[in-house]
C-alpha cells in the first residue's frame, strides 16, 4: 500500500472517530441544554405570577377576579411567530394554582379544579420551602408526552399562603431540538469532510513529493541525466538536498576511478612511443633518421595534448545536469563560421563544399556547447572524406524538432561498427593515415544533443555517411 494512502487513512480513521465522538457528545448535550433553558424561563415566569396572584389568593377572592378569564383568553390566543425557522401558532403554557393544602384554586387547563395537588412534587416541594419542580408524562408509554412543571410559593409576608405553577409540554421544544441537531449535524459532517480533504491533498502532496524523490534517485542508480525535483517544505528540501549532495559525491568518486583508468590505458601507447624515440635519439643515427624519430615525437605529443583537452571537454559535459542558457542559435551562420575556420584544410583536400541550411532556421540551445558538438562532426566528416568528395549541410523540421544534417561522400562504415560509434575511446582508422583519433568526438557529441533533449542519428547512404542531429527548434 502506498505510504500516501496509508497516512490518508490513518489520518481518516482519527479525524472520523474525533469528529463522531465530538459530534455524537454535543447531538446528546442540545436537548437537556434546551431543556434547562426552559427550565430556568419557567422558574421566572412562576415567581413573576406568585407576585401577581398574591393579593388574591390572600384575600380567598381568585376565584371571582379576571384570573380564570384572562387565562382563558391567553389559552385561545394564536402569536403566528417565527422562531429559527420554525413557526409557532399557538401558546402551550398551564397555569394552576393552589392555596397551603395543596388544593387546586384555578387551572388553565379547567381540568384539575378542586383537586388535592398536594402530593405532586412541584407542590409538595415548594409549600415546605424548597424548589419544587417535577416532569411527569401525560402517556406513560409515550416519551415525548412528558411535561415539566415549576412551581413557586405565594408568601404573605413569611408564611407560604399558596403555589402557583407553570407547566410547559417538552414537545413543544422538539422542533428547535430537531432543528439545532440537524443543523449541527450538516456543520459537524462539513467540517469532518473538509478536515478530510485537506488530510488527503496533504497526503497528495506528501506521497508525490517522495515519488519525485524516487523517481530521481532511480534516474541517478541508472545513469540518467535528471534534475533535482523542485520541493517545498523544509525537511523535504533538505532531504532532497542531501540525496542531491550523496550522488555528487558518489558520481564524483566513480567518475574519477573511471577517468583514472581509461585515461592511463589510452596515454600509455603515446608515451610508449615518445619514450621509445627518445631512447633512439641517444645514440648516433643519421640527420634524416633523427628528424623522422623527432617529428614522431612531436606527434604523439600532439595526441596527447589532444586527448587531454577532449578528456576535459567531456568531463564538463558529463557532469553537468543542464545547461547554463537557453538562446536561439542560427544553424546557418554557426555552419558557415565553421567552413571558413577549416578552409585551409578543405582547400588542400579539394573538397566541396554545400551549405543547403536555409537562413532563419534556429535551434535553441547553448551556443558554445552546440558549436563544438558540429565541429566535431565536421572533423570527422573531413577525416573520411577523400580528396575531390562533397560535404553537405542540410536542416528540416521533422516531428517537432529541428534535424540538422551532414552529409559526406566516403566509404561505409562497417555494420559492426555503428552501434558502437558513440562509446567512449572507440574509433575507425582514418583513410589518409590508417590512424585512429581518440574516439572521444561523438561521444561528446551525444552527450551535447542529451543535454538540449535531442538525439545523435549515423548512418551509411548511398555514396557516403549521413549524421543526423535533432535538437529542439526556437
Amino acid at each position: 500500500m502506498p505510504l500516501g494512502v496509508r497516512i490518508f487513512l490513518v489520518y481518516f480513521l482519527f479525524v472520523g472517530l474525533a469528529g463522531w465522538f465530538v459530534l455524537s457528545t454535543v447531538m446528546d448535550e442540545i436537548r437537556p441544554g434546551v431543556r434547562q433553558s426552559t427550565e430556568e424561563t419557567l422558574v421566572d415566569t412562576a415567581n413573576l405570577l406568585a407576585e401577581i396572584l398574591r393579593d388574591e389568593v390572600k384575600a380567598g377572592s381568585l376565584a371571582q377576579s379576571r384570573l380564570p378569564a384572562l387565562l382563558k383568553a391567553y389559552g385561545q390566543r394564536q402569536p403566528q411567530a417565527q422562531i429559527w425557522g420554525v413557526e409557532k401558532s399557538a401558546v402551550n403554557h398551564r397555569i394552576y394554582v393552589t392555596d397551603a393544602r395543596g388544593i387546586v384554586l384555578l387551572d388553565s387547563s379547567g381540568v384539575a379544579l378542586g383537586q388535592d395537588y398536594s402530593r405532586w412534587n412541584d407542590v409538595y416541594l415548594t409549600l415546605r420551602g424548597q424548589y419544587g419542580a417535577r416532569s411527569t408524562r401525560e402517556d406513560p408509554a409515550d416519551e415525548d408526552s412528558s411535561v415539566m412543571y415549576v412551581a413557586a410559593p405565594i408568601r404573605d409576608g413569611q408564611r407560604i399562603i399558596g403555589v402557583v405553577s407553570v407547566a410547559k409540554p417538552n414537545k413543544s421544544l422538539q422542533p428547535y431540538i430537531e432543528r439545532s441537531q440537524r443543523r449541527l449535524g450538516w456543520l459537524g459532517a462539513g467540517l469532518i469532510g473538509l478536515g478530510l480533504l485537506i488530510g488527503g491533498l496533504l497526503s497528495w502532496w506528501l506521497s508525490g513529493s517522495l515519488r519525485k524523490l524516487t523517481r530521481y534517485a532511480q534516474a541517478v542508480s541508472q545513469g540518467q541525466r535528471a534534475e533535482l525535483p523542485a520541493l517545498r517544505g523544509g525537511e523535504l528540501t533538505q532531504l532532497a538536498s542531501a540525496v542531491q549532495k550523496m550522488r555528487t559525491e558518489l558520481e564524483g568518486k566513480a567518475y574519477v576511478e573511471q577517468y583514472v583508468h581509461t585515461l592511463t590505458h589510452e596515454l600509455k601507447s603515446p608515451l610508449a612511443a615518445i619514450r621509445g624515440a627518445a631512447e633512439l635519439l641517444e645514440g648516433e643515427m643519421p640527420a634524416e633518421q633523427r628528424q623522422r624519430f623527432v617529428a614522431n615525437i612531436a606527434s604523439e605529443g600532439a595526441r596527447l595534448q589532444q586527448l587531454i583537452e577532449r578528456l576535459l571537454n567531456l568531463a564538463l559535459v558529463e557532469q553537468r545536469q543542464g545547461l547554463e542558457e537557453r538562446v536561439p542559435v542560427a544553424l546557418r551562420e554557426l555552419v558557415e563560421e565553421l567552413l571558413r575556420g577549416q578552409a585551409a584544410r578543405i582547400e588542400a583536400a579539394g573538397l566541396q563544399t554545400d551549405n543547403r541550411i536555409a537562413a532563419g532556421l534556429a535551434v535553441s540551445g547553448e551556443r558554445f556547447l552546440l558549436r563544438q558538438a558540429i565541429a566535431n562532426l565536421l572533423e570527422n566528416a573531413l577525416d573520411f572524406t577523400p580528396p575531390g568528395g562533397l560535404l553537405q549541410f542540410s536542416a528540416e523540421l521533422q516531428d517537432g524538432r529541428l534535424a540538422l544534417r551532414l552529409y559526406n561522400q566516403g566509404p561505409a562504415i562497417p555494420e559492426y561498427a555503428l552501434t558502437r560509434l558513440t562509446e567512449r575511446f572507440y574509433s575507425l582508422p582514418r583513410p589518409a593515415s590508417g590512424r585512429k583519433s581518440t574516439g572521444l568526438g561523438l561521444n561528446f557529441v551525444q552527450e551535447v544533443a542529451q543535454l538540449h533533449d535531442g538525439q545523435l542519428h549515423v548512418g551509411n547512404v548511398d555514396g557516403g555517411v549521413v549524421v543526423s542531429l535533432l535538437l529542439p527548434p526556437a
